[in-house]
């Protein structure tokens, strides 16, 4: 058996300036992933501190943050089998321009940092992520019947 796994997606601000998100969610719900948690919100000081700490010292971390504070964001937690690794295929590499046509930075961004979405790259950073964004009263358990469909029943077991 496969371990279900959820991954945090932030749509990010130049998605939202372009009315994009409808066709963003729809990527993941086409591809059969569930979604257990959305809201909308912006985004503090604070938060980007933390979410971008790794980047805290490069010299684009002040226009990052300011990009990130220009308009709300929606938050998303996905959940599937290899949830992860299937999000970054489905949301291509961080540089737009480079991204392969049909992922959603291939088909909709040039940038690097105005790239759409941010998807988390590990499980670990997931858990983190989501935990920074969402109360655990935020997110949902429940049955999607179509996931008959798109895994095989010993996946699911």
């Amino acid at each position: 058996m496969n371990k279900l796994q959820r991954t945090l997606i932030i749509v990010k601000p130049d998605a939202l300036q372009r009315n994009l998100l409808g066709r963003i969610i729809t990527r993941f719900e086409e591809k059969g992933l569930k979604i257990a948690g959305m809201k909308m919100g912006y985004l503090s000081d604070d938060l980007l501190d933390q979410h971008y700490a790794h980047h805290m010292d490069k010299p684009f971390f002040n226009d990052l943050k300011k990009f990130m504070k220009s308009s709300p964001v929606v938050f998303l937690v996905l959940e599937g089998i290899e949830v992860i690794d299937t999000v970054r295929l489905i949301v291509g590499p961080t540089k737009g321009r480079i991204a392969d046509s049909g992922s959603i930075r291939g088909d909709f961004s040039m940038s690097t940092s105005n790239n759409i979405v941010h998807a988390s790259d590990s499980l670990e950073t997931a858990e983190k992520e989501i935990a920074r964004f969402f109360k655990p009263d935020e997110l949902f358990d429940y049955r999607k019947d179509d996931w008959n469909w798109v895994y095989a029943s010993d996946e699911l077991d």
